[in-house]
């Protein structure tokens, strides 16, 4: 792999990771005016979904995308399980639902990333997504342990010594299910051969089980619907978000597309603070130790001995 498409491939993962922080305002934002997040993240999920539906099916290249996954999955070069990647998303945003308002978005993000970044390494060293396994080397854990705690530098004036610190296990499993959600969305990218058409399969998939959350734990449709156009564009930066990962994932790998992930996540969380007047100074502090967290897990070393 050349160093220009391994540098690629850290620009995209972090332009993915700066349109989910924008996507996460734009969703949190959505949910206050409903009054219901479980709803917010349908509207933002099946709003993404009708756009690529559309973009799929009038252009060739996206429908023999899909025809060449079907004959993957029947041929068995890929398996179903591995085309269901989508459904993180819906875990995601479900644990937000049900834990930020006793835990706090800092204690929550803290747990996301550790899920992150330890299942990325995992599926990494397994060679779960698409090129070589990447084995656990000391400069990879280390760039980890740093990116861990650039994040909870970052997110420090937000603890609030919440309640409830138990339900951190649901952010927990998102972020350790968000590792494999990568590396699978490669291999499927694999299969297609098309971007948009991988992109499709996982909106599916993540609409498909908010449909359910939203049908178990069904409420009644909410009394009015917001006016501002921008508070529906959560679903186009979706597209943005999980296309920046999974087009980089095979340039660079599953940790390193969390860690890039994350930086373009705090930047982003940098300028939308700077834009709001709210800038603070762990922000920056976070956003620098995120990038050595980086530069950290490229550095070549041998394997970590047993």
């Amino acid at each position: 792999m050349t160093r220009s498409a391994q540098v690629t491939g850290g620009l995209l993962a972090a332009a993915g990771g700066v349109a989910i922080a924008v996507q996460a305002r734009v969703n949190g934002s959505l949910a206050q005016s409903l009054g219901n997040g479980l709803v917010a993240a349908l509207i933002s999920f099946a709003g993404g979904w009708f756009v690529l539906l559309a973009v799929v099916l009038t252009r060739q290249s996206g429908r023999d995308g899909l025809l060449r996954l079907r004959d993957a999955l029947r041929g068995r070069r890929i398996r179903w399980w591995e085309c269901v990647g989508g459904i993180s998303g819906a875990v995601l945003v479900g644990s937000q639902g049900l834990a930020v308002a006793t835990i706090g978005v800092a204690v929550f993000t803290v747990a996301v990333v550790i899920g992150q970044v330890v299942s990325s390494m995992v599926v990494d060293n397994l060679g779960v997504g698409p090129g070589e396994p990447k084995p656990i080397t000391r400069t990879r854990v280390a760039g980890a342990a740093v990116g861990v705690v650039a994040v909870t530098i970052a997110v420090s004036d937000q603890f609030t010594s919440p309640g409830g610190l138990w339900l951190a296990v649901l952010p927990l499993v998102a972020g350790l299910l968000m590792g494999w959600q990568q590396a699978v969305n490669g291999l499927v990218r694999e299969a297609a051969d098309n971007s948009m058409a991988t992109i499709l399969v996982n909106f599916s998939v993540g609409t498909a089980a908010l449909l359910l959350v939203n049908a178990v734990t069904w409420s009644g449709v909410p009394g009015e619907f917001p006016s501002g156009w921008w508070l529906y564009l959560g679903g186009l930066l979706g597209i943005v978000g999980v296309g920046g990962a999974i087009v980089s994932v095979r340039f660079i790998g599953v940790l390193m597309v969390g860690l890039c992930g994350v930086c373009g996540q705090l930047i982003g969380a940098v300028l939308l603070d700077a834009v709001s007047g709210h800038l603070a100074l762990p922000t920056l502090v976070g956003v620098v130790l995120t990038l050595v967290s980086v530069g950290v897990a490229a550095l070549p070393s041998g394997r970590m001995r047993a």
